[in-house]
This record gives structure tokens, sequence and C-alpha cells, in this order.
């Protein structure tokens, strides 16, 4: 299926000759289109805005999924462009509502829901970085974030469900997740997994696999999966 950048990229165009003015109901995209242009001229770099001063009163629904893979998808489309999902990505908000997670994309005046399948960041690379006598584990998401494990930013297990439910354990994955900011949680792939497996230390401790990883100067451990 054919990606729909150039949607979103028109959509961004037609916003720029628009009246600054809060989006409709009937175009929730104009005040996302907007903030995005303006954004893009006064942004340095890849900064992340202060959502949390944000408090903004429409809410919209917009047609983007987060899949389980870490793929953005608009309207049946796959995002493909990675400026555009970095861009996105930087105005990524996540509520509690009753006890479930809601996620958005957040502007001054708007917030837009769209639908997150597991974690709504994805990490694709871990490295050793030396600093002040001390050796750190820093990861680096998809989209352009860099944290390092620590005690704020621990690695956890937990399980996730391919069809959404646990009725069928064949198709329940243990998965390896970071918090990374503003309440958000990073996957971490797989193959970074893997070299986590090289970088750290595997014992067997009452009949457990232990993953013993070292970073600034802190040990942290981790009971991997039997199965």
């Amino acid at each position: 299926m054919s990606n729909d950048n150039s949607k979103i990229d028109n959509n961004i165009q037609s916003s720029a000759n628009s009246p600054q003015h809060v989006a409709s109901n009937q175009n929730p995209m104009k005040a996302l289109n907007q903030y995005l242009k303006s954004a893009a001229g006064t942004r340095e770099g890849r900064a992340i805005p202060p959502l949390e001063k944000w408090h903004p009163e429409q809410v919209d629904d917009m047609d983007l999924v987060i899949k389980a893979n870490g793929e953005w998808w608009h309207e049946g489309g796959q995002m493909t462009r990675e400026s555009l999902v970095s861009l996105f990505a930087t105005i990524l908000w996540k509520e509690e509502n009753n006890g479930v997670a809601e996620y958005f994309l957040k502007t001054p005046v708007q917030k837009l829901r769209i639908q997150v399948e597991d974690a709504p960041l994805l990490i694709n690379d871990v490295g050793i970085v030396d600093e002040a006598n001390n050796s750190w584990l820093e990861f680096t998401t998809t989209t352009g974030d860099v944290v390092r494990l620590d005690d704020e930013h621990p690695i956890t297990l937990r399980a996730y469900s391919l069809d959404g439910t646990t009725d069928d354990q064949s198709d329940v994955q243990v998965r390896p997740y970071m918090p990374v900011r503003n309440g958000l949680t990073a996957l971490i792939g797989r193959n970074v997994f893997y070299h986590l497996t090289e970088i750290g230390e595997l014992t067997e401790q009452k009949g457990e696999t232990i993953l013993t990883l070292q970073s600034g100067g802190r040990s942290y451990e981790l009971s991997m999966p039997t199965g």
C-alpha cells in the first residue's frame, strides 16, 4: 500500500495560506498543520516543546495509528518520511483516563487523539558512552530521543498480546520497555535487546536467567523469560 506522505504535505501546504485561527471540527488537521509550519521555522534542532504547559480545550480524533512494530500509519498508508514522523513524535502526549492510556498529538490550541497498539516510541540503537569516569548505556529511538539507563529510566519486561487479549498464551510475548519522557514508553527493539545480552552478563540464579547490565556505575538486573 502506498504511503500518505504527499497527502499530509499537501495539507500542510494548503494551511500555509489559511487564516491563523483554531481548527474547526470539520477540519481538525488545520491547527496541527499551522503548528507544524510555525515550529519548523522557529525551533532549532529537535527540541521538545513544553507540552505540559499547554492546556488546549479542543479535542479531535485523527486517523493515525502507531503500530506495535513502531510504524506510523495515517489513513491506511504508512508514513515513511522520517523527518515528518520525528516532528510528530515531538508533540506526542499521554493521558490516563479511568486507568486507560490515551495518546494525542498536542499543540497549544488542540489535541488530536491517535491510536497506539503498544508503545508509542521504538528504541533501535544502543551504545556505550564514557563520561566522567563512568560508562553509560545510551539508547536512541527511531524518532531521535536519547535516554540513558539509570534509576529514572530502568528497563522492565512485560507481556504484550498480539491480539489484544491473554486468552491464547501462544500469542503473548514478553517485551522490554524503557520510560523516555512525559510518561511515554519506548519498546526496545529485538536486535537492540540481543545486543544487550552480549554487552551484559548472563547468570543463573534459582533456576532463572538473569541479565545484569552496568550503566553509570550502577548494576541493573533483568529476569529473562524462560520460553
